[in-house]
């Protein structure tokens, strides 16, 4: 019985998130904001193979994404806590007893958590907009981000465990 992280198939789905990230469809957005992909990639891993693999996955995706973005912000701090708590949380759990609810609700707080941390590090960056312009435009990209990720979580990240255990027999 292997571990996802020893799966190349398993791992190599983990290049979708940039890609999904760059080339998203736009009929999944609300008014231009998009999934948060790496969340949606990120929670079933957390929950199939622990802690431990989660926190390096999301370090690695964090690092990837923070590559192609031209910002000074990071997504790996987030990722990483969220690894860990998914990571906790899969522990006492079948990955197949996932509700739609349960996936939902934990992307939604996953996406939420990855947007309050980018509004964080933004507000404490160098070029520190006003907290009257961060809260306009910030939360509102925050919350459409989670609705929209968290709409989406039942079907992604259901899709992705029933993938990876019927192709990693574990």
């Amino acid at each position: 019985m292997l571990r996802l992280y020893q799966r190349y198939f398993c791992v190599a789905s983990a290049l979708f998130v940039p890609l999904l990230t760059l080339m998203g469809p736009g009929w999944l957005n609300i008014s231009g904001v998009g999934p948060d992909w790496a969340v949606l990639w990120l929670l079933p891993w957390a929950l199939v193979d622990g802690s431990l693999s989660a926190v390096i996955a999301g370090l690695f995706l964090g690092l990837i994404l923070d590559g192609i973005s031209v910002s000074d912000i990071s997504q790996v701090p987030a990722l990483m806590v969220l690894g860990f708590w998914w990571g906790y949380i899969g522990r006492y759990g079948s990955a197949d007893e996932r509700s739609f609810l349960n996936l939902a609700i934990l992307a939604w707080l996953g996406s939420a958590l990855n947007g309050v941390s980018l509004l964080i590090q933004i507000h404490l960056g160098l070029n520190q907009p006003s907290l009257e312009v961060l809260m306009s435009w910030g939360l509102y990209t925050l919350f459409a981000q989670s609705i929209v990720t968290a709409l989406l979580a039942p079907l992604v990240c259901l899709f992705l465990l029933k993938w990876w255990k019927r192709r990693s027999y574990f």
